[in-house]
């Protein structure tokens, strides 16, 4: 939608709660075509007067214009996806409450099907081709983000020894930048909120000419003005807590696409590492006997 491109391109001249407003209609089109002007304010935590604001600050003639748009590219994009928003709302939270893994798993398996759109498939090839020229590839992710860094560092050290998890003791994960230059990327994973300290190093690493990829969830994330390519991956859930299921899904295709560039040093090194793992007795299929 040309509107949609218009809220990203003028989103940083935007007040605080112009973008807490426009974030929310980016993240919720099927909403904003079918919910009432208040509940959709309520739903973005603003006044609904901002949402008139916005619509005004997009040259519009008010919110109704603004909701017009998005009913017309909801008509055009079949009726799909906004059968289960018009239930939603007709059900209201008793349904939700009494199904909730329903839900929860249904939106997941939504939201993977998405991951496989072409737009998305095109930024995932570009990454992995980025990733893929670095002479090393420094992971970074904080807080909730940590489990898909660590992930992705993890299965990348099964491959060989280019990945640097930026993670260590007394907050010196940041330290391995030191030698850090323009034949390397970095990889960062970041979601709203986003830590301080992951928009600190990626700008710094950055201004030492590192390349930046990011996986984060929108097109208005602070890392996209900092990144050569980002992946979008949605973050909602019918949880109380934001799911990282997509982030970590991108993680492992990654991976494997980096692995299928070369396939037999990619076998050689699994291989190697598959031979060090039984040396060290790291797995069994039963429970160990005590000696």
């Amino acid at each position: 939608m040309p509107l949609k491109e218009q809220i990203i391109a003028q989103y940083d001249a935007m007040s605080p709660q112009l973008q807490r407003s426009a974030r929310y209609v980016l993240e919720h089109p099927e909403e904003v075509a079918l919910v009432s002007m208040r509940e959709v304010a309520r739903l973005a935590g603003v006044q609904p007067a901002t949402m008139t604001r916005l619509a005004k600050f997009l040259g519009l003639s008010g919110y109704d214009e603004l909701r017009a748009h998005y009913a017309a590219a909801l008509r055009q994009g079949g009726d799909g996806f906004a059968a289960k928003v018009r239930q939603r709302v007709e059900e209201g939270s008793e349904a939700l409450e009494g199904d909730i893994a329903s839900h929860m798993l249904q939106g997941l398996s939504a939201q993977l099907a998405k991951l496989s759109e072409p737009d998305s498939l095109k930024r995932l090839q570009a990454t992995a081709n980025r990733l893929r020229s670095a002479r090393k590839v420094y992971v970074l992710g904080l807080r909730s983000c940590h489990a898909v860094a660590w992930h992705f560092h993890y299965v990348m050290t099964l491959l060989g020894d280019r990945s640097v998890h930026l993670d260590g003791p007394g907050g010196t994960g940041g330290d391995a930048l030191i030698r850090a230059t323009s034949e390397d990327v970095m990889l960062v994973i970041s979601i709203k909120p986003y830590a301080t300290g992951t928009l600190e190093l990626a700008q710094l690493a950055k201004e030492q000419g590192v390349g930046i990829v990011s996986i984060t969830d929108s097109e208005v994330s602070p890392l996209v003005a900092l990144s050569e390519q980002a992946i979008f991956c949605p973050t909602e859930s019918d949880s109380f807590f934001h799911t990282l299921t997509p982030a970590l899904a991108v993680s492992e295709v990654l991976c494997s696409l980096l692995a299928e560039f070369d396939r037999p040093k990619a076998l050689e090194a699994l291989q190697q590492t598959d031979q060090h793992l039984l040396n060290l007795n790291t797995y069994s299929t039963a429970i160990p006997k005590r000696q």
